[in-house]
């Protein structure tokens, strides 16, 4: 049997409350991209290759252990429903944590220090994410309210990646950089940790949850019922790759800022200030061309909006730096329309499911979605790595960038635009045969 269907357009102070969220979800995907493998490079002195893989490590972990959070939601029964609780209590331990990543008590041992606490805290961040991510499907069937949702939602992450990724880089300075840097940085990304923890768990009191439907008696079952679903497994394929190719473009950020533009104090900031300032000015744009155009066609054109301009970035040693901070916007913007449409699909593709089989089960897709984003995040840091590895970059201790060849300033430069504009651009060759309408999402209701 079907559940019902709620088509009702959502208060907008759940919108608000729900897209709160991001600011846990935006802060620890971020500054963790940006900062963690420069800090340990360039401040704990640790080689780029090592370094790569004390940052891959602990996200590898979140592949094995968000499928079992989903599980473990979509199982829980509490008066504030099945979601919730684990807003607030994944999300404060995930703040307690993330100040622990860049705490360094222990000196010439705070590199391995850091690597525990990451893995620590991304197992709090997967028991927040995969019951938030999986939220929306259970809030609402309306095929356009999702899209609507997920647009409050990016807002909100622009926001938080404009905060956390333009702002903690100058934290870090204005402590003194090095250690104690990293220490004020850390506590002030987990004071927004807390914001977005108390705001999405306080603001989605009055959310529609759905009726609650059984879940597949094991877990073996629950995977092959995601096997059977072609267009989650392809939507998934597509935004792991693309994960990873925005995740290398991230890692980039502080290096190309010092080795490419030059500009080691402001230039960070000044990319990330470009990258999602102009993603809130097209938010209602998106809304306009996914109306027109529908979700798939309209995350096409995102994508090859982000891998095009990324890719003429590579032009940056010959362009004058306000062309590079243009460009820089419009792969802002491309992102923006990618994260709109990519997050609006997926509980399309969990709604699908729920109407074909009957089994509440939102977290087991979510839980598998975000294992495999994680995955495609944790990546992008590693192949930059590596890139920096092949080049030739050489490592630091003293809290500054060492002097480095034109080898290892090339290299920096690909990381950073073509790479991903690559990865980027090819991942949409793995969503051909998605056809998941709206008539078809009807069709499978009646």
């Amino acid at each position: 049997m079907a559940p019902d269907v709620r088509t009702e357009v959502l208060p907008g102070r759940v919108r608000a409350g729900y897209a709160l969220g991001s600011l846990v979800t935006g802060a620890f995907g971020t500054v963790p991209g940006l900062l963690l493998l420069p800090y340990l490079t360039d401040t704990l002195g640790v080689a780029a290759g090592i370094a790569g893989l004390l940052v891959l490590a602990p996200k590898a972990w979140d592949v094995l252990i968000n499928p079992v959070a989903g599980r473990i939601s979509d199982r829980t029964r509490t008066p504030m429903g099945a979601r919730r609780p684990f807003l607030l209590f994944g999300g404060l331990a995930l703040a307690v944590l993330f100040a622990g990543i860049f705490a360094a008590p222990f000196g010439g041992g705070s590199a391995a220090y850091a690597a525990v606490m990451f893995l620590l805290a991304a197992t709090a961040f997967a028991f927040y994410q995969v019951p938030y991510v999986a939220m929306p499907a259970e809030m609402t069937d309306d095929y356009a309210e999702r899209t609507r949702l997920m647009s409050w939602r990016v807002a909100i992450l622009a926001v938080a990646i404009l905060v956390s990724g333009a702002l903690s880089p100058m934290v870090t300075k204005q402590f003194g950089g090095g250690v104690p840097g990293h220490r004020a940085m850390g506590v002030f990304v987990a004071a927004l940790i807390l914001v977005g923890t108390f705001g999405s768990f306080f603001g989605t009191r009055s959310a529609p949850v759905g009726k609650v439907l059984p879940s597949e008696p094991s877990f073996a079952a629950q995977l092959r019922v995601v096997r059977g679903n072609r267009p989650f497994r392809l939507l998934l394929i597509c935004f792991v790759v693309q994960a990873a190719g925005i995740a290398t473009m991230l890692a980039g950020v502080s290096y190309f800022a010092t080795q490419i533009l030059e500009s080691p104090d402001t230039g960070a900031t000044l990319l990330f200030a470009c990258f999602v300032g102009p993603a809130l000015l097209v938010m209602p744009v998106w809304t306009r061309v996914g109306a027109r155009l529908g979700k798939l066609r309209s995350f096409t054109i995102a994508s090859l909006v982000f891998a095009g301009a990324a890719a003429l970035l590579a032009l940056a040693p010959f362009l004058p730096a306000a062309l590079v901070y243009v460009l820089t916007g419009l792969v802002g913007s491309g992102y923006a329309g990618q994260q709109v449409f990519g997050m609006a699909m997926l509980p399309d593709c969990i709604a699908f499911d729920a109407r074909r089989t009957g089994r509440r089960q939102a977290g087991v897709f979510t839980g598998l979605w975000t294992a495999g984003e994680t995955l495609g995040m944790a990546l992008g840091p590693g192949v930059f790595a590596v890139l920096l590895a092949i080049f030739g970059y050489v490592s630091s201790s003293s809290g500054e960038a060492a002097l480095q060849s034109d080898t290892a300033k090339l290299g920096v430069l690909l990381g950073f635009t073509v790479v991903p504009a690559i990865v980027v651009a090819s991942a949409l060759i793995g969503l051909r045969g998605y056809d998941l309408t709206e008539r078809r999402l009807t069709e499978e209701v009646s």
